[in-house]
């Protein structure tokens, strides 16, 4: 197979080409050459810009493309217009974000999606009440459909995790585990989470164009479901250091304005659980499959000492995970509340 990766040197871009090198297919990245220009010597490489210049992926033809790198749907849409004839398959990577708030777990594909106000804006990365970036993903994915109607997978994942993750999402729990002492941990240890490890996800996504399996998917897990308390136990047995979970109540969190996802990840408030209780049976049913959490956690805290990558970084915009002394302050906080009277 003849597969063209948009991207393909970060993260499921990445392990995407691995995946498809391991199977044995001819793969061509395109991208600006900025980014780990290095690896894969074995695949051809084509140069250019997204936005404006596609020349090199004129008069060319491929059994698929994989889009993991697409944001704003004008941007989308000239490369599925121009690649409209030349691939047999589109498959664009969304996301979990594009469905408006449900309230209620186990949705599934045919769940309602963001419509922004301003649907010309490009600004994906707006952080407030209006979800632009699941609403500018939900149009991308409008905009493949259009183009390639017969022959599309809109691939909708969760949090994807693992080795060369650039968010820390993740990553930060192993490595805090590790660390050992007393650990905030949020809300109730009972709570289902949901993420996918990125090999898991790149596997698929390959297997999905061998087989030209078509439609709309939900791409997370694990199946079957893991909770929050069993990810961080699973943490501190590979970690090593015999860490003290303490487990904060909810209400607490939200009243030390504690920040949700980003701040504490995996955590989000009771009202927005249902946003990790995503149906993924139609991605199973189409072969989507799971290793043990075990193995994401070791591979990634392995990862993660090699490089030094997920520590938390004070400050910085997009650094994931509780700083220290933050965390030092709110168990001490949560300590005291904790004392019974007169103690």
């Amino acid at each position: 197979m003849r597969l063209l990766i948009l991207g393909g040197t970060k993260f499921l871009g990445r392990a995407a080409v691995e995946a498809a090198l391991e199977r044995g297919h001819e793969v061509t990245l395109f991208n600006r050459g900025e980014t780990n220009p290095e690896l894969f010597p074995e695949a051809e490489k084509l140069h250019g810009d997204r936005d404006g210049d596609l020349s090199a992926l004129e008069g060319r033809e491929w059994d698929a493309v994989l889009d993991s790198s697409g944001y704003v749907p004008r941007l989308v849409g000239a490369t599925a217009e121009l690649l409209r004839g030349s691939v047999g398959q589109y498959i664009f990577v969304s996301s979990i974000s594009v469905y408006d708030e449900l309230g209620t777990p186990g949705f599934d594909e045919s769940g309602r999606t963001v419509t922004l106000e301003d649907p010309t804006t490009e600004d994906y990365l707006t952080i407030g009440q209006v979800n632009t970036y699941g609403g500018l993903k939900a149009l991308c994915e409008e905009v493949v459909r259009e183009a390639f109607p017969d022959a599309y997978a809109n691939v909708r994942p969760g949090l994807i995790v693992g080795p060369h993750d650039p968010t820390g999402r993740f990553t930060y729990w192993p490595l805090r585990l590790a660390g050992g002492g007393d650990v905030l941990a949020p809300g109730d240890p009972a709570r289902r989470v949901q993420f996918i490890d990125v090999r898991d996800l790149a596997n698929w996504i390959v297997l999905v164009a061998e087989k030209q399996s078509s439609g709309t998917f939900n791409a997370t897990g694990p199946e079957p479901p893991v909770t929050m308390g069993g990810l961080l136990e699973t943490c501190n047995e590979i970690g090593g250091a015999e860490a003290r979970l303490v487990w904060v109540d909810e209400r607490f969190l939200l009243e030390q304005e504690v920040g949700a996802w980003m701040e504490l990840p995996l955590w989000v408030s009771e009202a927005d659980t249902w946003f990790l209780q995503a149906d993924v049976s139609r991605a199973v049913a189409a072969e989507l499959r799971f290793r043990p959490g075990e193995e994401t956690v070791r591979d990634t805290l392995a990862w993660a000492r090699q490089t030094g990558a997920g520590l938390v970084t004070p400050g910085q915009i997009g650094s994931a995970g509780l700083d220290p002394q933050r965390e030092a302050e709110l168990l001490e906080a949560w300590s005291r509340r904790s004392l019974p009277p007169h103690s």
